[in-house]
């Protein structure tokens, strides 16, 4: 077996398939058409979320039996294509829920409470004023989730510890079952109009793209904060910038860019640009939501079981 790991995941992976008797490549982050041109030598491809595998890769993949992703999106992947294709996709859900509710919250706290632009002010100008980063506590704020599955419900469980009062969105689960993970369940345009804070935890899909727009941030309470960890697309971001720059809400805090993949990868190199940069209010991390080294190796265990499964291997 021939395998090509083109991300950072955990060793495990590379250990298992060596321990095998595979022979494994290791190349960061390939561009689209770096993996398009190597891809056809590789009975398995090890990977994240980028690049976009579409048609072009999957039909260059001559060999290719299965793609682990050692993540929980696939939706960079034409999983249609890929199933007429005879390629088994495997993913890992849930595996990393921990990590990327953790990293929420720490962007719920630093918007709240001003603690970035207050770093800034200290690291950068010298400024030593208290006054002018006055904040708010998380303590008996409402807290909107949409999307209650794995991650928003870690979410949730972390919120009721700050004394939050936490409502949810989810379409696919019934009033008992998000009372069981400690929400009440409520119609999406009453989680916009009651809710101090928001929080994103939804896949990408046609559904979802685009759900929070202009009518959507006219919906909410003045004031209110904004929380992406899930996906880039689920908001308009033009949207957010224009609800940011009015004040209608005062803080939108993303891991995830519409655009985030179209700057020629993730790799040392990469390079983004948005309106929303140097907005006021405004926080943003490298879609990093994963990317713990306790989530690595709970997504390699994983990933090391359908791989095995996969190809008939002893763990």
């Amino acid at each position: 077996m021939k395998a090509l790991i083109i991300d950072q995941v955990s060793s495990h992976i590379q250990e298992f398939l060596r321990s095998k008797g595979a022979d494994v490549d290791h190349v960061f982050l390939p561009s689209h058409d770096e993996l398009r041109d190597i891809i056809c030598k590789y009975d398995l491809l090890v990977m994240r979320v980028d690049p976009k595998i579409d048609r072009e890769i999957l039909d260059a993949a001559k060999n290719l039996k299965a793609i682990t992703v050692s993540a929980v999106g696939t939706n960079h992947i034409d999983l249609e294509y890929a199933k007429k294709k005879g390629i088994q996709i495997t993913n890992a859900p849930g595996m990393n829920s921990n990590t990327v509710a953790e990293l929420t919250m720490s962007k719920m706290l630093d918007l709240a409470r001003n603690t970035m632009p207050a770093n800034k002010a200290v690291k950068e100008e010298h400024r030593w004023n208290k006054y002018v980063w006055t904040g708010v506590e998380l303590q008996h704020k409402t807290l909107g989730i949409i999307g209650c599955g794995k991650i928003g419900s870690r979410v949730t469980h972390f919120a009721r510890a700050f004394d939050m009062d936490v409502i949810a969105y989810d379409p696919y689960l019934s009033e008992q079952e998000i009372a069981s993970r400690g929400a009440k369940k409520v119609s999406l345009d009453e989680l916009l109009t009651v809710s101090d804070l928001i929080s994103l935890h939804a896949p990408l899909t046609d559904e979802t793209r685009g759900m929070i727009s202009t009518k959507q941030f006219q919906e909410m309470k003045d004031g209110a904060i904004v929380i992406n960890c899930a996906r880039g697309g689920i908001i308009d971001e033009a949207a957010g910038l224009e609800a940011l720059k009015s004040g209608k809400i005062a803080g939108f805090g993303l891991d995830v860019l519409s655009g985030e993949l179209a700057g020629g990868g993730l790799g040392d190199d990469a390079r983004l640009s948005s309106p929303l940069f140097g907005q006021r209010g405004f926080l943003v991390s490298p879609h990093l939501g994963g990317s713990a080294h306790e989530a690595y190796d709970a997504i390699g265990a994983f990933i090391v079981g359908k791989i095995a499964e996969a190809y008939g291997l002893k763990k």
